[in-house]
């Protein structure tokens, strides 16, 4: 307890006198404090009498921080209640954090909010005003609160610092080079980078979004498909910050005028993360854009996904299936590929020949043939198909339909005794009978390979641990709901609604779950696909037929506590 030890209780105004004229002790309180203060002097201990209030018993570690604080006249502040800067302890690195017992927290005002152990030393106050170029507001925070936060704070950027820049891909270090020099001494950005790819992975974020703005630089983190402002790093720090991750991902720095992509590879507690970088120049400078994939992340199981029982049978019935071809539609980031891996997982068996061709390979899966699309080298997703044909292969999973070809292809493929596995975008499942008609491909042919389409979403699952629930009649809900799926004689409905903890980070939700449907290709299907009746005609049947709609398993998710409603409709409006 450092933080105690300066005069205590050797002024009207020390730590004793404060704690008792708040109330905190009692007068003979202190005075035992005091006699105990001294005994240990006498013994060539250290002069710590707060330390010595609180081994007594007689107060907090808290009341004394707040004790504290009011001697020297700076404000107190609870690490576990304020929300902490990442981009303010990038001012300062670990080992000068311990070495000064201090933390930048935030910013008030242009000032950088600085966490102390000695909020009246001059001397240190100045080193950080010199070393971050900030003017520095101390506040004083608890001695154990502040040691957890530095170590927190050191070991997250030490994990990814460990991982070194040796795991990306080769890139030509001659451009640029005063340029790395300048980026890769800058501590700050190096600092910065490091917590934003630290942070990102901890937090399980699929995306970061580094945006300069006119006076400000944004941080957005994409968790859960929403996107969320973590950060608000100083505007200084953009330049050097760019260029620190260009030079991770072997991007040419010099070039700030057009788009570049690039990849890096990082490690962390044992995991591994590819990150794909992408640069944009905008109106205020670059804007970056990562894509994380976690190449030891566990591939989830077809149970898992959250398909209703009754249409995880029938997806798993056409998957199953000697030839044709399965499709999966839905928007970017709906979980597509996740359910082709999860399909291939389980059709993964020595008597198959699987072979994939994608852009990119997002899991590598043991025992399958997977191909990397590489335009630059010719190797499209239609030459690639051309290839896989001569491979002899039972199942040929292709990441995405995108044209005439490689439609064509992947059809043809399916009547000559393959199973292919497929995603196309769009927005429902008999959507895709339409879209490949769009792409040239016949009736005839959609009707005789497609076995099934399965269109789908993904929704944000409700925490278990904050959520509350909440009744609602009937009658209210089908104002604004009128398809709501309730029961024959139900009034009333339990749902939930999110709030917000710790655990889930104060959104409300953790993790997401897929909302699924499946359009099995039968013979009224095939019928209307010759006669090429409207994605309207189709559904209708395939409901009559027993199709649960994207909607209507939305709101079951709802009724089950899964999700909210306002999740449901945010993702299926």
């Amino acid at each position: 307890m450092e933080a105690y030890q300066t005069g205590l209780g050797s002024k009207r105004d020390g730590i004793g006198e404060i704690l008792v004229s708040s109330g905190e002790i009692t007068r003979d309180q202190l005075d035992k404090a005091l006699e105990m203060h001294r005994e240990k002097v006498q013994k060539g201990g250290r002069g710590l009498l707060g330390q010595t209030l609180i081994d007594l018993g007689f107060t907090t570690e808290e009341a004394v921080t707040r004790a504290v604080a009011r001697q020297a006249n700076v404000d107190f502040v609870s690490l576990e209640e304020y929300d902490i800067d990442a981009t303010a302890g990038a001012l300062l690195d670990p080992d000068s954090a311990r070495r000064y017992q201090s933390l930048p927290i935030g910013y008030d005002n242009g000032r950088l909010v600085v966490a102390m152990m000695h909020p009246n030393d001059i001397v240190t106050i100045d080193d950080i005003r010199l070393i971050t170029g900030y003017e520095v507001k101390p506040v004083c925070v608890s001695d154990t609160e502040l040691k957890v936060a530095i170590e927190q704070y050191a070991r997250a950027s030490a994990d990814i610092e460990a991982s070194g820049d040796g795991d990306h891909e080769e890139h030509d270090d001659t451009q640029g080079t005063e340029d790395i020099q300048t980026s890769v001494g800058d501590k700050p950005a190096v600092q910065l980078a490091n917590l934003i790819f630290n942070q990102a992975i901890r937090n399980s974020a699929s995306d970061v979004h580094i945006e300069p703005q006119e006076k400000s630089l944004r941080v957005r983190f994409r968790i859960d498909g929403v996107l969320h402002e973590v950060m608000q790093p100083p505007v200084r720090l953009h330049a050097s910050l760019v260029s620190r991750i260009k030079v991770i991902a072997g991007m040419d720095i010099a070039n700030r005028r057009s788009p570049q992509d690039g990849r890096t590879t990082l490690k962390m507690e044992g995991r591994v993360i590819d990150f794909r970088v992408a640069a944009l120049p905008s109106a205020y400078g670059e804007k970056l854009t990562l894509r994380l994939l976690d190449r030891s992340a566990r591939l989830i199981t077809l149970p898992e996904l959250g398909f209703p029982e009754s249409q995880l049978k029938k997806f798993r019935e056409n998957i199953h299936l000697p030839y044709g071809c399965v499709l999966v539609t839905g928007p970017t980031g709906s979980g597509k590929s996740t359910t082709l891996y999860a399909a291939l997982s389980e059709l993964n068996s020595v008597e198959k020949n699987i072979i994939t061709v994608e852009d990119p390979i997002e899991y590598r899966m043991n025992g399958i043939n997977q191909v990397q699309v590489n335009p630059r080298a010719g190797l499209t997703f239609a030459t690639g198909l051309r290839s896989i044909l001569r491979n002899d292969p039972d199942i040929i999973m292709i990441g995405e339909i995108r044209d005439h070809e490689t439609a064509r292809i992947a059809i043809e493929s399916a009547l000559t005794g393959h199973l292919v596995l497929s995603t196309l975008h769009t927005n429902d499942s008999a959507g895709a009978i339409a879209r490949l008609g769009d792409m040239g491909i016949e009736p005839y042919l959609t009707a005789s390979s497609v076995n099934a389409v399965l269109a789908q979403r993904l929704v944000r699952v409700l925490c278990k641990q904050c959520r509350k629930p909440h009744t609602i009649s009937r009658e209210e809900m089908q104002k604004s709901i009128p398809d709501f799926p309730f029961k024959r004689d139900e009034k009333e409905i339990t749902i939930y609604k999110h709030e917000g903890c710790l655990r889930c980070s104060n959104t409300g939700y953790t993790g997401r779950i897929g909302v699924y449907e499946l359009l099995r290709v039968t013979d009224n299907i095939k019928e209307m696909t010759l006669k090429n009746s409207s994605a309207g005609e189709m559904t209708r049947m395939a409901v009559k037929e027993g199709m649960i709609t994207l909607r209507r398993d939305g709101f079951l998710k709802v009724r089950d506590g899964t999700t909210t409603i306002e999740e449901a409709l945010r993702v299926l409006a």
